[in-house]
């Protein structure tokens, strides 16, 4: 297989294939329809067209590589989307039905692709790719840790998280600087009953931007009323609560919203 660096987008090249068809058998196996975000010239789209009752559709925004793909995967064609996977309405791709995302991510864009995950987390059950080893730790973090975050959460709180293995930076053209890591994500609901998303979201990125002070006084620029938050919670830092205490925290939060304004 011929492996180019891209001119233009600092992407780095994963040359191991037993790597890339490590990463390709991490998807979860009964993705029907799946979408592969930066296939750059297609180390894993090598792997995943062998899949079979598998339709797979490719995301790359690189024009040279689009025309790579083209070229050296005709059988794809028409699935080839020469497009930003940060503007483009997912939901088009597999109209109503559920699909699959796998990626060797971009590292400046892998956090955005996950919140952009989050915002079609109905139509998506599985994500399983590379990240910087950093941001796949983070992802993965648990509750209690200092690595734990805003990113932890909001994915946690709809999907299961697993670090799968570690990526040395001598398999990639040109090596990055950093390790990488492979994480598979499972979603375990799509909803929950009575809580805002984006309430949770504003709950979470405001508890964390001082993870240092507790929460009585972190949550103090959005809370109408402290006594909202349970003694028992308002002592701890964000770092502290699990996914399940920041659903609580926000539908907390939510109904002191709607009391506060039902008063006015």
């Amino acid at each position: 297989m011929n492996i180019r660096p891209k001119k233009h987008l600092g992407q780095h090249f994963l040359k191991d294939l037993d790597i890339a068809q490590k990463i390709a058998e991490s998807l979860c196996t009964d993705c029907g329809n799946v979408l592969e975000i930066g296939p750059g010239t297609g180390v894993l789209t090598n792997f995943l067209e062998q899949r079979k009752d598998t339709v797979l559709q490719l995301m790359e925004v690189d024009h040279e590589s689009v025309d790579y793909l083209k070229e050296n995967y005709p059988g794809l064609i028409g699935h080839i989307h020469d497009a930003d996977v940060l503007h483009y309405p997912l939901d088009e791709l597999f109209p109503g039905q559920e699909f699959c995302i796998i990626g060797n991510f971009p590292y400046n864009i892998s956090s955005q692709i996950l919140f952009k995950m989050l915002e079609y987390k109905e139509h998506i059950p599985c994500l399983s790719g590379m990240f910087q080893k950093e941001v796949a730790d983070r992802i993965c973090a648990k509750h209690g840790n200092k690595t734990y975050g805003i990113i932890s959460v909001l994915i946690q709180v709809y999907y299961t998280t697993e670090y799968l293995f570690t990526v040395p930076e001598h398999v990639f053209i040109p090596p990055p600087k950093v390790k990488s890591g492979v994480i598979r994500l499972k979603r375990y609901r799509k909803k929950i009953e009575g809580l805002d998303d984006k309430m949770l979201f504003r709950t979470v990125k405001t508890a964390f931007n001082q993870r240092r002070k507790t929460l009585r006084n972190a949550l103090k620029p959005m809370v109408p009323d402290l006594s909202i938050i349970p003694e028992e919670m308002a002592g701890l830092r964000a770092e502290q609560l699990k996914p399940e205490d920041f659903i609580d925290l926000t539908k907390r939060l939510q109904s002191g919203f709607e009391k506060s304004n039902n008063n006015m």
